[in-house]
């Protein structure tokens, strides 16, 4: 069978961020409901960030690593997303550009709300196993920007939409997927895969988003009992308690997780409850401890708990890990694949909780004041230049070179590199 996997990932989500209890209080929101979501941050995109910036940020530590005869194999760039700013131009073209990669190389874009990142993974792996293009890499930028206005009226709107807030993000997930697997071998043909049309969430103009969060609730917890079983029916002998040392799921937050967790011991092994709890705690919060510092971010939200996983587990011995994508609408995926240690060594040495650290922490005025002037930089945006003034504290927060908005001219995104 042939070796296929990600050879490297990395994470960047933004310079600066908001401590979510501290908004909670500000809102006035139900404390023990707000708890629940088991969050603790959320990255906050600032105006001179977006997806591409992002993106790169996360892409550039993994390319700079390559030779340049490696970085010229990479023949495949996907950008999964919900938050692209064109309805044609593929966000794959600015970060080929800005990460000097070769132009013999396929620029795609793929879209299915927070199931992207892994559809992308998926096309990827394939493009690997076809072997049209012996030892070719390719490289996925997960990426997404959340946004908080909502659709006004309807009655599928939930009156509890506003805890949407506080638990999304944004940020990016770079993976580069080739033979050569250091950080994740997939399980080839280890899946199972589940969908249909519901209208739980869905952005019905390029600046909303509307939801309806009860029904959201139920088809994630559908999905990933109905995708589990069947990827049981390709694996056989597949047992959700014994299978797999580690879990990680698509995270839009922790309270979510725990409820889909619960779901699936309850149903799949008739685990007790103090079981549960142990078993939640041991293999699945190593997955959420990124997400509950940066938030959803949508497509690359399943590749963030990966990474979280495999950064936080005990990899002394070679684990097996069951993932879990959802994206609304809806499409679901139950893969999986072995971590080792040599990929975890490879994780730590990017420093991705150091990086989290570094992140300016937005104080509730800024953070007003960035909402009220998000408008100046909407979807369809000809002419802008950004205010590189605005909040410097987090244009240096990283330490080292990143890259930020400076203009848009005719449509043109322009960017520059700051130090």
């Amino acid at each position: 069978m042939s070796i296929v996997g990600i050879e490297a990932i990395n994470v960047f989500a933004g310079t600066s961020y908001l401590d979510v209890e501290k908004l909670a209080e500000y809102r006035k929101l139900d404390m023990t409901r707000f708890n629940n979501l088991m969050m603790k941050e959320k990255t906050v995109a600032l105006p001179y960030e977006d997806p591409i910036t992002f993106g790169v940020n996360a892409a550039k530590p993994l390319i700079d690593a390559l030779s340049p005869e490696e970085k010229d194999r990479i023949e495949l760039v996907i950008t999964s997303t919900e938050s692209s700013f064109d309805f044609a131009k593929s966000m794959s073209t600015y970060i080929h550009h800005y990460l000097g990669l070769n132009r013999n190389c396929r620029l795609v874009e793929l879209k299915n709300a927070c199931y992207s990142g892994v559809a992308g993974l998926q096309m990827a792996i394939n493009f690997i196993l076809s072997q049209t293009s012996p030892g070719a890499k390719a490289l996925l930028i997960a990426t997404d920007i959340s946004r908080f206005m909502i659709e006004d009226g309807g009655d599928a709107l939930s009156q509890d939409w506003s805890f949407a807030e506080p638990s999304n993000g944004a940020g990016a997930v770079a993976v580069l997927i080739s033979e050569k697997p250091h950080v994740f071998q997939i399980d080839v043909g280890a899946n199972g895969y589940y969908g249909y049309e519901v209208m739980d969430t869905c952005r019905p103009s390029a600046d909303s988003e509307a939801a309806d969060s009860d029904l959201s609730l139920l088809s994630y917890l559908d999905c990933c009992e109905n995708s589990f079983i069947e990827y049981q029916k390709r694996v056989k002998g597949a047992d959700y308690a014994k299978t797999f040392g580690y879990l990680s799921f698509h995270t839009p937050f922790g309270g979510m997780i725990k409820g889909a967790h619960r779901n699936l011991m309850r149903k799949m092994v008739q685990a007790k409850p103090k079981d549960i709890e142990e078993d939640f705690n041991r293999r699945v919060i190593p997955g959420l401890t990124y997400c509950q510092r940066v938030g959803n971010i949508m497509g690359a939200t399943a590749m963030l708990s990966l990474a979280s996983t495999i950064d936080n587990a005990n990899l002394d011995a070679p684990q097996r890990i069951g993932c879990f994508s959802y994206g609304s609408g809806c499409c679901s995926e139950f893969f999986s694949g072995v971590a080792r240690k040599e990929g975890q060594l490879r994780i730590r040495a990017l420093n991705i909780r150091e990086q989290l650290d570094k992140r300016y922490e937005l104080t509730m005025e800024e953070y007003e004041n960035l909402l009220r002037g998000s408008n100046a930089l909407k979807f369809g945006t000809r002419n802008v230049t950004l205010d590189s003034s605005f909040i410097p504290q987090a244009r240096k927060a990283m330490g080292k070179e990143t890259l930020f908005l400076k203009e848009i001219k005719e449509f043109k995104r322009i960017y520059e590199w700051v130090s």
